[in-house]
This record gives structure tokens, sequence and C-alpha cells, in this order.
């Protein structure tokens, strides 16, 4: 038997796995903040601008926007009643926050406000030519989230980032004229 074999060293590294402990107001703080974000996206949903009206028995821009926030809001409101009425969850598969797990959270925040920034520009004029925002800075917030949580290859990074925006823009913005 080992010095690193004893029944202290046992002990001592049962204890630093051990999951955190029931917290019912972690609980209803997530609902909470669920419910809250829940009901921003569904008002947010309801404002959806429409190029034309749909006609009857027809979907327009605002429809699956709404059917997602009303199903977001229902889940909310769940978890909420959940949080509330029965005793709290083991964490006992809750992990320590790891090194840098912080800063990768407050860069990706970074990251996503300037994305909502830039895309609030909607269009701008450069050189006579109206050139639309959106594109541009959805491929930056894909190469931009890739590498602050560590993907380095830059040809993936090129490929990935324009694959997906490209997809995005042109079913959204192009098939579904759904406004970016």
């Amino acid at each position: 038997m080992s010095s690193t074999d004893t029944p202290a060293a046992d002990a001592t590294a049962a204890d630093e796995y051990q999951g955190a402990a029931p917290s019912r107001r972690i609980e209803v703080l997530f609902a909470g903040v669920a419910l809250a974000v829940a009901a921003g996206y569904l008002a947010l949903a309801l404002q959806t601008p429409l190029r034309r009206a749909a006609a009857a028995g027809q979907i327009d821009a605002r429809f699956w926007p709404t059917v997602l926030g009303t199903c977001a809001v229902a889940v909310a409101v769940l978890l909420l009643v959940i949080a509330l009425t029965r005793p709290a969850p083991t964490r006992e598969d809750v992990e320590r926050i790891q090194p840098g797990g912080v800063r990768r959270v407050i860069l990706t925040l970074a990251i996503v406000g300037a994305f909502i920034a830039a895309w609030s520009l909607s269009a701008v004029v450069l050189f006579g030519y109206r050139v639309e925002v959106f594109p541009i800075a959805a491929g930056l917030l894909m190469a931009a989230l890739m590498l602050a949580y560590g993907h380095r290859r830059p040809v993936s990074l090129i490929i990935y980032s324009v694959t997906v925006t490209a997809f995005v823009y042109v079913v959204f913005g192009m098939l579904l004229r759904i406004p970016l």
C-alpha cells in the first residue's frame, strides 16, 4: 500500500468530487430567469415586422417565433411550479468550475453583445453599395465563439463559419423572407 492509498487520501478525494448541496433558491432563481427571458422573447416575437400580411390559413413570419415563445413561457412556468412545490433535486452531477470557465462565459456574453449591436445596423453603405451586415456579423460571431472555446484550425474555422452563415442567410433571409 503506497502513501497515496491511505483511507485519509481516499476520503479527501471523495470530498473533492462530491456534488453540491441541494438548493431550492437556485432552482427558483433559474426558473424565474427562464420565465423572464421567455416572456421577453415572446414579446419580441409578437413585434416581428411583416412585409406582407398572410392570407387566411397561411403562416407568416411571426408564427414560429410565437409558437416557440409560447412553449418557452409554458415550460418556464412549469419549472417555476416544480421549483416551488417539490423538494430541491440533488446536485451530485454538478462538477466544479473548470479553469477558464468564467472567462469563457464573460467572453461569450461580450461576443454576443457585439453581434447584437452590429446586427442592429441592418445595412451600411460602403463605396456606394448597400452591404447587409447580418452575414458578415454572423460569420464573425461563429469564428469568434469557436476561437473562444479552443478551436484553432484556420481552414475549418473559415469553412464552418461561412457554411453555417450562408445556410442561415439563404433559408431565413432569402427563402422565408424574414428580415435579418
